[in-house]
């Protein structure tokens, strides 16, 4: 909105009103006589760098301007779970994330940005309940927000392409687990790539849990990665500390991560077998040696037979180590492929399995997690283990090979 009057000569624009540390911009007529000699460019230029100037006339004759000024509101924000405990100016960038630092530092100079009813630095470490106050124009908010125009990972792009009903596992007010299908990305690789992230967040709007505000400054999300055509087990954040904590879990490895899957040919026995892991990112390719060389990383893969037929083998795997296609490329490097995957297995045997179940995909499953003592956002998985049901088709074919 705009407000437009006359006012005469330019030391005093701006009257604040400061009741409630609420500033509120008035036009007032201003009764000091202007210093001669000064032109109009100049006092115009002065009169502009209230940032609620908009624009300044020169009226006809003497010293009368007519200016514009652009009406602010006042925008409150009380500061939540998801949001306490980091910087203030770290906290401003993820809401408004396509405005400078130096717009921040300057509003909060101004105290058109106010932290409790104080002026504030921007250095100041957000606590749960904290009142930020925006004394900025919607226009100002939305054009540094992004907000304008729908883009890939706005909550209404997302809402309009994503939405698919998830297969819930496991779910609390902190965390939730889901089963991921084969063919699906557990997170987005391009911008408009639409993953388990995207219909993760789409659930929770459509719940209730998360507003579109609250996804200004937190985005839930998953915390391990599966490969497109993995099924199984994920495990998403739902607050901020459960994500870190999941996460956390999943580098040091006290998270227990097992899956299933079905390799060509007979396993003698279970075995704990190490090697090091190296990835070409021009192929997407890893390779997998007994001798450490360059970049390759140590990796340690554990399995143990379930059942075996002749030509396959069901095998439950303990991933100790997570790296890319570890499971996949360990497997195949001591003669035992994951039925169904062309990248490393075996194109005869994956064929044959194509043309009679319509199998696509690799038959791995992540299929179970065991928690270690938890506390906090985590404390109801303290102990727990999780499940997710094989595939209809894994089941199929394994049930046919007569391992299940």
């Amino acid at each position: 909105m705009e407000k437009e009057g006359i006012i005469r000569g330019y030391y005093t624009l701006i009257n604040w009103d400061n009741t409630n540390d609420e500033r509120v911009s008035s036009l007032i007529e201003v009764k000091e006589t202007p210093q001669r000699g000064i032109g109009f460019d100049k006092i115009a230029e002065r009169i502009s760098k209230f940032d609620e100037v908009k624009s300044v006339y020169l009226m006809s004759g003497g010293f009368d301007f007519t200016v514009i000024l652009e009406e602010k509101t006042m925008k409150e924000i009380i500061i939540k779970k998801n949001e306490a405990g980091q910087r203030f100016d770290k906290f401003l960038a993820k809401y408004m994330n396509q405005a400078p630092k130096s717009f921040f530092y300057k509003m909060l100079r101004k105290k058109n940005i106010t932290l409790n009813g104080k002026k504030a630095a921007g250095n100041e470490i957000l606590e749960l309940n904290d009142t930020v106050r925006l004394f900025l124009s919607d226009e100002t908010i939305q054009k540094f927000s992004g907000t304008i125009q729908q883009s890939p990972g706005d909550p209404d792009w997302i809402l309009a392409h994503a939405g698919k009903e998830l297969s819930i596992i496991y779910e609390d007010e902190s965390t939730i687990f889901l089963n991921k299908p084969a063919g699906m990305l557990s997170q987005k690789a391009k911008p408009d790539d639409i993953s388990m992230v995207e219909h993760l967040i789409a659930y929770l709007l459509n719940s209730g849990q998360i507003s579109k505000d609250e996804l200004r400054t937190f985005h839930p999300s998953v915390c391990n990665r599966l490969d497109r055509n993995t099924s199984g087990l994920i495990a998403a954040g739902k607050t901020l500390q459960a994500l870190q904590q999941l996460s956390e879990m999943f580098r040091d490895r006290s998270l227990k991560k097992y899956y299933l899957c079905l390799v060509r040919g007979k396993v003698s026995s279970d075995s704990h077998i190490s090697g090091y892991l190296k990835k070409d990112p021009r192929t997407n390719r890893v390779t997998v040696s007994r001798t450490p060389s360059g970049s390759a990383s140590p990796i340690e893969t554990e399995y143990h037979i379930i059942k075996q037929e002749e030509d396959v083998t069901l095998l439950e795997v303990h991933l100790i180590t997570g790296k890319t296609h570890q499971i996949r490329a360990h497997l195949a490097s001591i003669g035992h492929p994951i039925a169904g995957d062309y990248k490393y297995g075996n194109r005869a045997f994956n064929d044959t399995l194509k043309k009679e179940y319509g199998l696509s995909s690799q038959l791995l499953h992540a299929y179970r997690l065991n928690f270690p003592e938890c506390d906090g956002d985590l404390s109801r998985l303290s102990g727990k283990e999780l499940q997710a049901p094989l595939p209809p088709l894994f089941q199929k074919i394994c049930q046919e090979k007569g391992v299940i």
